[in-house]
């Protein structure tokens, strides 16, 4: 693999001058992660590949381990001599995290280094805009550009009225209608990937990523599951992230379906842009929007501008963040405890090689 080859999924200038800083090491992108086992892409191709010591030892929570789409510098470029070890990740671009599914607390990293986020949402009975909202708030928290991806458009008898739901609360994505069975709409989303761009693919369990990718791909390289009858819902398919190599260059991230979207951080200024123009002509600056005289979001639901469900889910939003924001700064103070530990810990052990040294 070439030089030419890791600047086609998206080694540019800013990475290439990051690697500079470790001359003895070679530049990688992570294409997937089976536990503490990952596949990096590097100059030779791909290989198998382990943390070091080094970086696990000093990791406090899941930002700090490779993440799909993450550059890591190597100590090989072939693993025909053992797995590569994964001393250094490069500074991030983008990041699209979450709070992970169930009770746990912990942060889950989807994708990282994404210029385009596709969530794809079928216009069967996947169809909920109050879900895509909160898909759009984390899109556009991650640095990446959303764009909403309308699938299974050849089962829709209604698409314009689908598509004019979507548009009142994508403000500011574009939004995409396909049937990747008809070829319909597949030519729009692969020209948002070119050379040196990297996409990831996200939404609910059976909605027709693995399917829009095969298109992509030009290839059957995903495994494919029929839709149920019963409910009219894909059964899932993709069970681990995955990064695959466009024809013609750029990649893009096949992700498992979503049960849940848990907050771990969010944009509501960008995704609830209408709602908060409303709150700026409210009479009180702090406007609750709930008793206060004068307040332009009531007189907004009132007459029928906003909808009500909009903004409960707003409101709704709002709390989530609030509480993660909360907890986000019990967790960086204890990771700062933590590093300050390290840092006693080191230095007792360095001062400990010291007399040792005199000893001798």
């Amino acid at each position: 693999m070439t030089e030419n080859r890791l600047e086609q999924i998206g080694f540019d200038c800013f990475f290439q001058q990051e690697a500079a800083r470790f001359p003895h090491l070679f530049a990688a992108k992570v294409s997937s992660q089976h536990k503490e086992i990952y596949k990096v892409i590097g100059q030779q191709g791909e290989m198998q590949a382990k943390v070091a010591g080094k970086l696990s030892y000093s990791a406090f929570d899941a930002r700090d381990f490779p993440a799909v789409g993450d550059w890591v510098m190597v100590d090989r470029e072939q693993d025909s001599s053992g797995d590569a070890i994964i001393h250094h990740i490069l500074p991030r671009k983008s990041i699209f995290e979450r709070n992970a599914a169930g009770l746990s607390n912990d942060v889950q990293i989807i994708a990282t280094n994404i210029d385009v986020i596709f969530i794809c949402m079928s216009v069967n009975s996947d169809f909920n805009l109050r879900r895509l909202e909160r898909y759009l708030a984390v899109a556009w928290d991650s640095g990446s550009t959303p764009v909403v991806v309308l699938t299974k458009a050849d089962l829709c008898e209604d698409i314009g009225e689908k598509w004019g739901q979507v548009n009142e609360v994508a403000i500011g994505a574009e939004v995409i209608a396909v049937s990747s069975m008809q070829e319909e709409g597949v030519a729009n989303v692969k020209a948002m990937v070119p050379w040196g761009k990297s996409a990831a693919f996200i939404g609910s369990s059976g909605v027709g990523k693995s399917t829009l990718i095969n298109s992509l791909m030009e290839a059957e390289v995903l495994a494919v599951n029929n839709i149920r009858e019963e409910d009219d819902k894909g059964r899932h398919t993709t069970t681990h992230r995955q990064l695959l190599l466009l024809p013609g260059g750029g990649a893009v991230i096949d992700t498992p379906g979503m049960r849940e979207l848990k907050l771990e951080s969010g944009d509501l200024s960008h995704s609830f842009a209408d709602i908060e123009e409303y709150a700026r002509q409210c009479r009180f600056s702090d406007c609750s929007h709930l008793k206060e005289p004068g307040c332009a979001v009531k007189e907004a639901i009132a007459d029928g501008s906003l909808p009500a469900e909009r903004f409960s889910n707003y409101l709704k939003l709002q709390r989530e963040l609030h509480y993660q924001e909360m907890k986000a700064n019990k967790r960086d103070k204890a990771k700062a405890v933590n590093m300050s530990g390290n840092m006693n810990a080191m230095k007792k052990i360095s001062q400990q090689i010291k007399r040792n040294n005199k000893k001798r």
